[in-house]
Parts: structure tokens; C-alpha cells; sequence
């Protein structure tokens, strides 16, 4: 099963997209762009983390056969996100 990021929801393909804990090493439960140095990068509700997730919606597309909208991504991600370990 694929890693996803428990704040974002970011697929984490490669070890280099782990976050980093306190002490240095990989956080497999957390992105570098959510997590570092054991601390959250952004201190924000869930609703601003997915309406700041909704601005890369044509990043995301890129790799997809068929585009979603931005109002799909959101909905799929208001979906998605009560299940992640941060918002839980």
C-alpha cells in the first residue's frame, strides 16, 4: 500500500518526501512540504489545508488520465481528510 502523507494526503512515492522528525530522521507519516524538524510547517484548520491543497489541483492533474476540477479535488478531499491522522 502506497504512503500518503497524514496531512495532505500526498502520495509519498519516495523516502525523500518524508518529512523529518526532531531528532533527523525520515517521518513516515508526514510530507516535507507538511513536516520538519518534528514540527508541522503550517499551523491551519483542515479547511484551509485543503483549500491550500485545491491550489495544486493542475499539479495533480499532470499525472492523471482524466482531470478532476478544482471543486472535485475539494470535495474528495473534505472526503478524505477526517480519515488522516492529523485532522482524526
Amino acid at each position: 500500500m502506497e504512503k500518503i502523507c497524514q496531512s495532505c494526503g500526498m502520495p509519498m512515492h519516495t523516502t525523500d518526501l518524508m518529512g523529518i522528525d526532531a531528532n533527523g530522521y525520515k517521518n513516515e507519516d508526514y510530507c516535507i512540504y507538511c513536516y520538519e524538524e518534528g514540527e508541522f510547517i503550517q499551523d491551519c484548520t483542515m479547511e484551509e489545508m485543503i483549500e491550500h491543497c485545491a491550489d495544486f489541483v493542475d499539479e495533480f492533474n499532470k499525472e492523471k488520465t482524466e482531470p478532476i476540477t478544482r471543486d472535485q479535488a475539494i470535495a474528495l478531499m473534505e472526503a478524505q481528510f477526517p480519515t488522516l491522522k492529523r485532522w482524526r
